[in-house]
């Protein structure tokens, strides 16, 4: 019989409109012995079930599994599972010949808050960000398997600097399920490396996979900056467009040596494309006006609401070297991929950036993450990527 956490009056509201997260201050009192990653049954001040969830130390105290008082066992995983499936099928993503990367699981926006699974051919990277999902993980992993057919084969579990540091668990990245040497995917025909040993996230950004075909579009003839390039995604997609020459820049040798290595894999040869080992803002103040293409996506400027106002700051800086230096008639893809960045945070930080510069700008299109990473409509906080592409007169 699972533990039960006990609401103060009142603090059922937002419950009432599934929204996933009980913090800790709304909280009367919980039965005794309740350990970090318990699941516990969740009660009003009336005495009311309302949610099932897991408990974890801090300012989230209940991520919530269930609105409705089920079991958390094999089965519950499964038809999660089952669920997250049926709409990647629904959006046309799973079994693409041209595409076999994509995000499976993405936490609340697929009702398993804490949980994030990214697909690179027959591997599957999964993530844990609670103390929950860690200890579910074997579960998770089995299901999944179960879930996903032939299609799964591998499950390596990635979780190393997503857990709470505090609840010192002593995880160790590693495959749970299977293993492979083969670290090869593809996304819309182009192949690359994806580094879930010591890559970011699960190894790559899958969320920019629109974003990337979009500016393939916008390539032709044109002389691209692709900042902060990590593994080279924007860089290759530029190439397949006709750009006249790609230059990848990233303060971390390790993702030059991929972009590298992914731009080789793609297009054996071609000398369009040189990488930049720098740091982004120096690069731009020495890099003159010779780019008509420049791409700004830099890692999170604010992973807490505290460093939001150093964020856009940062944000404004760097747009606006950006805005100072790129040729009249360019085309700037820029983005944020912080949560706690709005999209009107983020639009009036570039605002400013552009007016410092004194250049005129128009919006071509406005960006947000694709549909595998799916936003729950009563968890508005799941939208975290926003992006602008716009038109520097």
């Amino acid at each position: 019989m699972y533990k039960k956490v006990y609401l103060k009056r009142g603090k059922e509201e937002s419950l009432k409109r599934f929204h996933p997260w009980i913090f800790s201050g709304a909280i009367q009192k919980a039965d005794g012995g309740l350990e970090e990653g318990e699941v516990v049954r969740v009660i009003t001040s009336e005495g009311d079930f309302i949610a099932v969830g897991h408990y974890q130390i801090g300012s989230i105290a209940v991520r919530v599994l269930s609105f409705s008082d089920v079991d958390i066992d094999d089965m519950f995983w499964q038809s999660r599972l089952e669920s997250a499936f049926q709409m990647r099928r629904s959006i046309g993503i799973v079994d693409d010949p041209h595409n076999n990367t994509y995000r499976l699981v993405h936490g609340e926006g697929d009702n398993i808050p804490g949980l994030v699974i990214d697909i690179y051919g027959n591997t599957a990277v999964m993530q844990a960000h609670s103390v929950g999902i860690h200890q579910e993980r074997m579960a998770i992993a089995k299901a999944l398997v179960e879930v996903a057919g032939d299609r799964i084969a591998n499950v390596y579990y990635k979780s190393e600097t997503t857990l709470p540091y505090k609840a010192e668990l002593g995880q160790e990245d590693g495959f749970i399920i299977g293993g492979s040497d083969d670290n090869l995917a593809m996304e819309n025909g182009l192949k690359f490396h994806v580094d879930w040993l010591k890559g970011q996230k699960t190894g790559f950004f899958v969320d920019q996979r629109e974003n990337r075909s979009l500016l393939e579009r916008f390539a032709k003839g044109k002389k691209v900056l692709n900042m902060f390039c990590y593994t080279g995604g924007f860089s290759f997609y530029a190439m397949r467009g006709g750009a006249e020459l790609v230059h990848s820049v990233d303060s971390s040798a390790k993702a030059i040596e991929l972009t590298t290595r992914n731009v080789d894999m793609n297009f054996p040869g071609d000398t369009r494309h040189e990488a930049f080992c720098e740091d982004a803002f120096k690069y731009l103040d020495r890099m003159g006006d010779r780019y008509d293409l420049v791409i700004l996506d830099p890692p999170a400027f604010a992973k807490h609401r505290g460093a939001l106002h150093n964020a856009l700051k940062g944000y404004t800086r760097l747009n606006t070297k950006a805005f100072e230096k790129i040729q009249k008639g360019g085309i700037l893809f820029t983005f944020s991929c912080s949560q706690v960045v709005t999209k009107d945070n983020f639009r009036n930080a570039v605002f400013t950036a552009a007016a410092i510069a004194g250049r005129k700008v128009r919006i071509l299109h406005q960006l947000h993450q694709p549909a595998d990473h799916p936003i729950n409509i009563f968890h508005p906080e799941g939208e975290y990527l926003k992006g602008l592409v716009l038109y520097v007169e």
